[in-house]
């Protein structure tokens, strides 16, 4: 039953990541050509923006290690904008030189995770995007910027928010055209998210710019998307049947699910563009080849249906 809520976005963008954010934290390693299709099913589903892989280095996560072979085979979808992660100017020329136009950089607002995640300081890791994201302009490229830990850090706690500003800030000044912010280890609840909204935007990062992205750990990850959208925010990441997870916090049950999302979206009225019953289908589909269920409630609840 459709039952609009006032005050909130006529349609919602979904940034699905489960291909790379997703498939790069679990156990099983997905052959390439299998992983094309789960994108070719997710733009089938109605997915316009479906984050395709990362070129970092096979070594650092070799689950992603084959997308010079996975682009290709996927780039030419129709309709379908497909970033790729890029973790510096090696990674960007070789996603370049592939056709990419969309490109993200994943920054840190912590600097124990900058070392961690970079081996770099906070100050150096921005440096080193400085001249990715320039590169990346001057070749006509859309620039996402992504910042972990912007709510929690599992080594430095509840993080300040004018530290995630500063980071924010740093991004847009050198060039990204759009923010992700990320709740890495899913700490996160509705009154932070609307603070943390309201002080960029005072600080001058304007909400049509920002993407959340959230992690599931305390069941909060629907109830702080709402919160978001209320504040105006029309970008949410998700992850098709919830894959991955966080490596930092052991009872993560990983990223929002896709399904869930679109669930309470359609609730709400709200359009995405998304066939439920399609999306459904894939992340069942992809559940099979990592031989284990889907964490998403709503692929759980509407599978058990076709049964």
């Amino acid at each position: 039953m459709v039952v609009p809520a006032q005050d909130l976005p006529m349609r919602v963008r979904v940034h699905e990541v489960g291909a790379r954010d997703g498939l790069q934290n679990e156990r099983t390693t997905v052959p390439t050509e299998v992983k094309a299709e789960f994108v070719r099913r997710l733009a089938d589903a109605g997915l316009t923006t479906i984050e395709a892989t990362s070129f970092v280095r096979p070594e650092w996560v070799p689950q992603l290690a084959d997308a010079e072979a996975l682009f290709p085979l996927v780039r030419d979808l129709k309709g379908v904008c497909l970033p790729v992660l890029v973790p510096n100017q090696r990674g960007l020329e070789r996603a370049l030189a592939l056709g990419a136009d969309r490109v993200a950089v994943f920054a840190s607002a912590t600097e124990t995770f900058a070392k961690a995640n970079l081996n770099r300081t906070l100050d150096a890791s921005l440096a080193m995007f400085e001249p990715v994201v320039r590169r990346a302009k001057d070749e006509g490229a859309h620039v996402r910027g992504y910042v972990s830990m912007c709510f929690g850090d599992p080594w430095e706690g509840a993080v300040p928010l004018h530290q995630v500003v500063r980071v924010c800030t740093a991004l847009r000044d050198m060039g990204c055209d759009e923010l992700s912010l990320g709740d890495t280890i899913g700490v996160a609840t509705p009154g932070h998210v609307l603070e943390l909204l309201s002080t960029l935007n005072e600080q001058g990062v304007p909400t049509n710019v920002i993407g959340v992205h959230f992690h599931d750990t305390y069941g909060q990850a629907l109830a702080n998307t709402y919160a978001a959208l209320e504040h105006g925010v029309t970008t949410v990441d998700a992850s098709a049947g919830g894959l991955g997870g966080c490596p930092y916090a052991k009872s993560a049950t990983g990223n929002l699910a896709t399904e869930d999302l679109v669930w309470m979206l359609q609730g709400l009225g709200v359009e995405t563009g998304i066939d439920l019953g399609r999306l459904v289908a894939t992340s069942a589909w992809m559940a099979e080849h990592l031989g284990r269920p889907s964490p998403s409630r709503t692929v759980r609840a509407l599978s058990h249906k076709d049964q």
